[in-house]
């Protein structure tokens, strides 16, 4: 028998089906093993001789190889076929060494692109050794990862609180998102017309054709400024005459797009699915490792990271014969067609992302599928089956107008195509964002009515708008993984993790589509740039990345490349050990000029304290993060939050101090509405002791009123005494809006009215509606199951998926695990489910099954009573960083 080993359990029960009883198929749930987070993972000194440590979990598995070895032949390493896949086989064949379970027994590592009967028997036939340069191409990455994130986090963390990391790869891309912000901050628009004329042709059919000359002079989209001018040629226009003066007929070709690459499927993805880059990811890895077709479990796609664009030989091969049974003879090109990358470093390492059978059209697999994996298969289908297929056939037409009046004279043209073959467009049609057209005249898709030299057109209107330029587009996701592709930062394997760790810092966030970097992440951002510039370069980061390639070839010794890095980095990160924190402040205030001190709409200066007048404004750092705040503090109270607009209308007037709006009737203290660093709110009385109240959601500042006030510093409210407990119900504004309350359970309400309206009726009613939907999100109680995910394949025991207060998340037994954000709960599989728990029990120590084991020993007798020492106090988590 002989053992292999891959990362998952859904590839392991796969593999095993294909190579038969003579094999054992274990899973090792990705990586073994990681740099614990703490001081003296990575040790320069030492030669950086790295230290590594193994979960709980990670160690169950690896005991389950190592006795699966004691009555083994062989064994077989056959995870993923890049980096990361090459570094897990080497850890576990490390920890097998170490623990001395292979004694002298053969072992081979086996790489596939695909999970496919045949993909893995000749995988099988062609073993090979560990790739050596590969794992220590690994290494110098994972180490300079290291290096970076806990060399400069801590800077960060004294120097800037509130920001909480800084790594290789991840600052480099918030830089991108930030320097984008910045240059939306700096445009200024520009005016510019364009004129149109709507005329017919003597048929009678319209056309539009637009404006390209004037006075033999030629126009272009950003010639006519004002409206004066355009005023000036709208007006000749209206009283020319028109003649077409050429009409030019031109063929034209448009090839397909190559097969997927990582970043082209999360870029098509997101254009025409709406998937955010985590989640074609996750999908695309189910598409791989194995769906049930027909009672076959079969990989659907090729391997889903990667950068390169051809496909093998065979596979060019089934999609022609596939082109030539779905589309037709005539849509097979005459000769097969091959790509290269255009991608700044792209290794190419393996084949695009194609189907692994071409005639498994998306038709057949459909009822095996979930919706998204049918959405993604389909695209990926298309995407590989037009990659080969015949070029579509367009003619462009242009026609030439000449207007005459009297003296004056201009010259107009009407664009328009029409596909005459569709080609490779009968199966995909790249998203506009990635089509490579010949003009970028909207007209061009439009189809010009027949027209012949020295025709008369008729003039219908003369349209002159005005336009402005527009800023650059904030980055999407999709966007900015194609320019960091472009710019050569980061790798496949890194795009989806790297946004998401800038998510979860906080750093930027969605709007839409858009990525909008943060106040936090500017800050981080312009500290990185003022004092460790280099570091967060474009080209800086994307040599390092030709480093680690050059590494993986076996042309560069890894610690030569690490000694380099860390003699330069350390340092500098040494010299700002001496950095004054007014230095770091004055620095950021005029980096962040736009940020810090926004333009005010009265003219008047924006580094005036708008309260004092006589103070001046800057940035401040408080224990929970950055602010702007008054130089005449403790005297001068002004502050605001970073990245704010100054306060407005009724705003800006309580900037000067607080604003009363009357007396408590029952203990005359003034009743005040003020502006603090957390927005308007209202108080009564004065000291450490007044109650204060700040407004709900929705309400503004101009209309509080003595009573509005009144209202919201008297609440919660009694409502009455529910008729069944006797107890007071009462009604409240907290922290996750309107509710009420009795006997300890929360209910939420509608809106802020509804707590100064509600009867007792009413309120009795939102209470049952509650507590009939089960047990509340209070203290101790659990949310209700989403989604039974089936048994642990372990510990036993039900894994579900629940809805809790803070978001989603998986439980089994008393360890609840986050959803990742943008996870859909709903499609999580037990696999992931399990993955996520066994990370979560080895970051905060419990055992998975410990509740199910503590039950069971309470069941047994009671054993004899015996002294046993006092446990040391347990050591305290470092606490984790980001590389």
């Amino acid at each position: 028998m002989d053992v292999v080993v891959v990362e998952s359990p859904a590839k392991a029960k796969t593999i095993n089906k294909y190579l038969g009883s003579g094999f054992k198929v274990l899973a090792s749930f990705g990586h073994v093993r990681d740099l614990p987070a703490k001081d003296g993972s990575v040790r320069p000194d030492e030669d950086f001789a790295m230290s590594w440590s193994v979960d709980t979990a990670s160690s169950k598995r690896l005991n389950e190889i190592a006795t699966a070895m004691k009555s083994a032949d062989s064994l077989i390493l056959a995870t993923d076929p890049d980096r990361e896949g090459e570094a897990i086989s080497w850890h576990v064949l490390e920890v097998l060494n170490k623990r001395k379970a292979l004694k002298d027994k053969p072992v081979k590592r086996v790489v596939f692109n695909a999970i496919t009967k045949k993909a893995v028997t000749e995988a099988m036939a062609q073993p090979r050794d560990i790739d050596t340069p590969l794992v220590d191409a690994y290494l110098a990455r994972r180490a300079l990862d290291y290096l970076v994130g806990f060399t400069l986090s801590p800077v960060l963390w004294r120097k800037l609180p509130g920001a909480r990391s800084a790594g290789r790869v991840q600052s480099v891309a918030l830089r991108l998102v930030c320097d984008r912000e910045g240059e939306i901050e700096r445009f200024t628009p520009e005016e510019y017309w364009q004129i149109a004329a709507h005329l017919k042709t003597r048929s009678g059919e319209p056309f539009v054709a637009r404006l390209n000359g004037f006075d033999g002079k030629r126009i272009t989209k950003m010639d006519v400024r004002d409206g004066e001018q355009a005023g000036r040629i709208k007006s000749m226009l209206e009283s020319a005459s028109f003649q077409v003066d050429s009409v030019e007929a031109k063929p034209q070709k448009r090839n397909p797009a190559p097969p997927f690459t990582t970043s082209t499927l999360q870029q098509a993805a997101s254009a025409k699915l709406g998937f955010a880059p985590a989640r074609t990811m996750q999908v695309a890895q189910r598409l791989y490792e194995g769906i049930d077709v027909g009672g076959e479990t079969v990989g659907l796609i090729t391997y889903m990271r990667t950068d390169g664009v051809q496909m093998a030989t065979e596979a060019i091969n089934a999609a022609r014969d596939a082109i030539d049974k779905e589309f037709g003879a005539d849509y097979v090109p005459e000769k097969p067609r091959f790509y290269s990358t255009k991608a700044k470093n792209a290794q190419e390492a393996h084949e695009a992302i194609r189907p692994t059978d071409f005639t498994r059209s998306p038709s057949k697999v459909r009822g095996a599928l979930d919706s998204d994996q049918v959405k993604l298969y389909e695209l990926i289908w298309k995407r590989g089956i037009a990659s080969q297929m015949a070029s579509a056939q367009i003619e462009r037409t242009t026609v030439e107008i000449a207007a005459t009046d009297g003296s004056a004279s201009a010259t107009l043209r009407a664009t328009g195509s029409v596909i005459k073959f569709d080609g490779f467009i009968a199966a995909y049609t790249e998203h506009r964002d990635d089509m490579k057209t010949d003009s970028d005249d909207d007209d061009d898709a439009n189809r010009l009515p027949a027209m012949q030299n020295g025709e008369e057109p008729t003039r219908e209107k003369i349209e002159a708008t005005q336009h402005f330029t527009e800023p650059p587009p904030r980055f999407s996701e999709a966007s900015l993984i194609k320019r960091m592709e472009e710019l050569g930062i980061g790798r496949p394997s890194t795009y989806s993790a790297t946004l998401t760790t800038l998510r979860d810092r906080e750093y930027v966030r969605l709007d839409g589509k858009k990525l909008i970097p943060e106040a936090k992440g500017r800050l981080v951002t312009a500290f990185l740039e003022g004092f460790f510039e280099r570091y967060v370069e474009y080209d800086f980061t994307a040599s390092l990345e030709e480093k680690l390639d050059d590494i993986s070839a076996g042309k560069l010794a890894w610690k030569d490349v690490l000694r380099d890095f860390w003699k330069e980095f350390s340092a500098h990160v040494d010299e700002t050990k001496e950095l004054r924190i007014t230095n770091v402040l004055d620095a950021l205030n005029e980096q962040l000029e736009p940020l810090v001190f926004p333009t005010r709409e009265d003219g008047s200066d924006p580094r005036i304290c708008p309260k004092c007048g006589t103070g001046n404004l800057s940035l401040k750092l408080g224990r929970y993060g950055s602010f702007v705040g008054c130089s005449n503090y403790p005297e001068c109270g002004y502050t605001r939050q970073l990245g704010e607009d100054g306060p407005k209308g009724k705003e800006a007037e309580l900037a000067d101090g607080p604003k009363v709006l009357g007396k408590d009737p029952y203990t005359e203290e003034d009743i005040t509405l003020r502006s603090g660093r957390f927005g308007p709110y209202v108080q009564r009385g004065e000291g450490k002791g007044a109650k204060r109240s700040s407004l709900p959601k929705g309400w503004k500042v101009e209309d509080i009123d003595h009573e509005k006030a009144l209202a919201l510093l008297s609440l919660p409210r009694d409502v009455g005494p529910h008729p069944e407990s006797g107890k007071m119900i009462s009604a409240g504004l907290g922290r996750y809006g309107p509710f009420i309350l009795h006997d300890g359970m929360y209910a939420n309400i509608e809106s802020i009215e509804d707590v100064f309206s509600i009867g007792l009726n009413r309120a009795v009613a939102v209470l049952a509606e509650k507590a009939a939907k089960g047990p509340g999100r209070g203290r101790g109680a659990a949310a209700a199951a989403l989604k039974e995910l089936g048994e642990h394949p372990e510990a036993g025991g039900p894994v579900t998926v629940r809805d809790g207060r803070y978001g989603p998340y998986v439980n089994h037994g008393k360890i609840n695990a986050t959803l990742p954000k943008n996870t859909e709960p709903m499609s999580i599989t037990l696999e992931d489910a399990v993955r996520l728990i066994a990370e979560r029990a080895a970051k905060t120590g419990k055992k998975v099954g410990a509740a199910k084991a503590k039950k069971a020993a309470a069941k047994k007798p009671a054993a004899k009573k015996t002294t046993a020492k006092k446990k040391a106090p347990a050591k305290k988590k470092a606490a984790t960083q980001d590389g």
